[in-house]
């Protein structure tokens, strides 16, 4: 597939590296411009090019970047993607640690994957965003083995979830289906399946055991 990633920090980087290796077509962008990504360039063959050209023909994006820097993100950014682009969404709401208070999210309850499509203009599917950026590179197992990880995947759209699993367990990992966007809190920084390195049966008890109130220092 042609894939589109903007962010080229740890789990940008490491995806960039699975996905050549795995054989697909990978553009990426950071905020600094393609030539401070030579190196990951020379060292995956993957294009570095401009954020706002990070999606043009791109049947998968992304997108992985501070949530904070989401609103910055080039206008138009997936006007010039693939019909049906699949928009995948790496974000975390940190407030206290780096994004501030977003007011939509502590007041309007959005969860922060519905914030990001409000912004973006498009559904995303949550996903590798409580994923250690090492473990993309060393975790992976072969299907049925039994120290093989789960990660959670939401989304509204059940063709664009669909590649989103298919796609990471080609990367070498199992999945659990954990709702839509509207349940996307589920998978938020301090809830139990956040950095959970475990199976499918773990990740689904992880999912069903969680609060719906926001941890204390993931509040602003």
């Amino acid at each position: 597939m042609k894939i589109g990633i903007i962010g080229a920090g740890n789990i940008g980087g490491n995806l960039t590296r699975r996905l050549t290796a795995l054989g697909h077509d990978v553009s990426v962008a950071n905020s600094r411009g393609p030539e401070t990504l030579r190196d990951l360039a020379e060292e995956t063959g993957a294009t570095p090019v401009r954020a706002e050209d990070a999606a043009r023909g791109a049947q998968v994006v992304v997108v992985t970047v501070p949530l904070k820097a989401v609103p910055d993100l080039p206008a138009g950014l997936l006007d010039g993607a693939a019909e049906g682009v699949t928009v995948i969404d790496t974000g975390n709401y940190y407030p206290q640690q780096r994004d501030g208070r977003i007011a939509a999210i502590e007041d309007e309850g959005l969860t922060e994957s519905r914030w990001t499509e409000r912004h973006l203009g498009h559904p995303v599917v949550k996903a590798f965003n409580g994923t250690y950026a090492q473990d993309i590179l060393d975790r992976l197992r072969p299907a049925g083995d039994p120290e093989r990880m789960a990660l959670p995947v939401a989304g509204d759209d059940e063709a664009a979830k669909r590649v989103v699993r298919d796609l990471i367990d080609e990367l070498g990992f199992d999945t659990v289906d954990a709702g839509g966007i509207a349940d996307s809190w589920r998978q938020q920084p301090g809830t139990p399946v956040y950095g959970l390195r475990a199976g499918v049966e773990a990740v689904r008890k992880a999912l069903a055991e969680v609060s719906p109130e926001r941890p204390a220092d993931f509040r602003g």
